[in-house]
């Protein structure tokens, strides 16, 4: 992790707009009796109408932004992952597809034309899209990069009452607001936000909220050393039972950065997992560049494999990001692809930051749900017996 005082200075425009928000999150804070939960810091930081981080209209995403997903790094990822999903569509009549935060589009582009490519479009591409400033970057891309395929494209405000094909979340669940929590010998604490001598600062509180109460005392037994701080998900897998119970047939592929519990919750881990991300540099502090800076959270797999349990769903698989893109054939892909030099030379790049373990290969993992249908590529190098 790098240190906070290595990061570039914001300028004056986004300055402004971090002053607003902070402003507003000390109003709140005050509103509160002096004491905000991280989970509720979070969604203002990143969802605030107008000034969080999803919403500001500042740059995010690709070198001019704050970070790089895989999807922006080679189309080869989004084609690999057609392969898993067009398997699904096949077995659906007119089966759609549904992804959540779709960024910059780009997914949704080469997802589609290679859909397309292999004669296995969805009925429609529906994209659920928090952020108004994102909804019009992919607008944008999707009528420029994709043609008349674009049309099959609809933006939801909400979800649908029932769902037939294929639901995507690629960096998704660590973008959801987590709780902070702080585990001591004999007492739990949520660890919230306040303000101290003017600026943010962090102080914890007994835990009053049920259900993040419930969770910990699930998790207490797992733990080896205290204290002991981490992240509490309550959002992602409500989220999750949410789109579980509108499926009625088709595949969810959860595409992101995390462990199962045994990792999760290493006695390593005893200081949590939070990640900032400002100009394509990682640290750990999420109370300064407010609104300016990601804020994201490792995934607890486990928790996730466990809900779909709960509400009907088949765990397919769980594996490294690199043994689900070569099950999705990324390797024949690349072959097809390069036909200069240069192309190979760039793709052999992209391969490795996609496939290798030191990189995005083994820290990305992918856990594929399913209702009613095979997906045979998702048990390759299977690590469901680690949940």
């Amino acid at each position: 992790m790098k240190h906070t005082a290595t990061l570039p200075v914001p300028d004056p425009i986004a300055q402004q707009h971090s002053a607003q928000l902070l402003q507003l999150i000390y109003q709140t804070i005050e509103d509160r009796n002096g004491w905000l939960s991280f989970a509720e810091f979070m969604q203002l930081a990143l969802y605030q109408t107008g000034l969080g981080y999803y919403s500001n209209g500042l740059s995010k995403i690709g070198k001019a932004g704050d970070f790089i997903t895989a999807p922006e790094i080679t189309p080869l990822f989004s084609k690999a992952l057609g392969n898993h999903i067009a398997d699904v569509l096949k077995q659906i009549p007119e089966a759609d597809c549904l992804e959540f935060g779709a960024g910059s589009g780009q997914m949704a582009v080469d997802l589609l034309l290679y859909l397309a490519e292999i004669d296995c479009l969805p009925k429609q591409y529906y994209i659920i899209e928090a952020s108004a400033y994102l909804r019009e970057i992919q607008r944008h891309k999707l009528k420029e990069q994709s043609g008349d395929i674009s049309s099959l494209v609809i933006w939801l405000d909400q979800l649908p009452v029932e769902f037939n094909g294929v639901i995507i979340a690629n960096e998704v669940c660590d973008a959801m607001p987590v709780h902070r929590v702080q585990f001591e010998n004999e007492q739990l604490l949520e660890v919230g936000v306040s303000v101290h001598n003017g600026e943010l600062a962090w102080q914890t509180q007994p835990i009053t909220n049920p259900e993040l109460k419930a969770r910990c005392e699930e998790i207490q037994p797992q733990l080896e050393l205290f204290p002991y701080q981490t992240e509490i998900a309550l959002q992602s897998p409500a989220w999750l039972s949410t789109i579980a119970n509108l499926l009625n047939q088709g595949a969810i592929y959860l595409i992101d950065y995390g462990y199962e519990a045994k990792d999760y919750f290493h006695p390593l881990r005893h200081q949590g997992m939070l990640r900032c991300h400002y100009r394509h540099q990682a640290h750990d502090d999420p109370l300064v560049l407010v609104g300016l800076q990601d804020i994201t959270a490792h995934v607890d797999f486990t928790a996730l494999a466990e809900t779909a349990l709960t509400e009907g769903l088949q765990v397919e698989g769980y594996q490294r990001q690199s043994d689900f893109l070569l099950a999705g054939e990324i390797l024949n892909l690349s072959q097809d692809n390069a036909n200069q030099a240069f192309q190979q030379m760039q793709q052999s790049a992209a391969l490795k930051r996609l496939l290798f373990p030191e990189q995005m290969g083994e820290l990305f993992k992918v856990l594929s749900l399913s209702k009613k249908v095979e997906m045979p590529r998702s048990k390759s190098a299977d690590l469901r017996y680690r949940l």
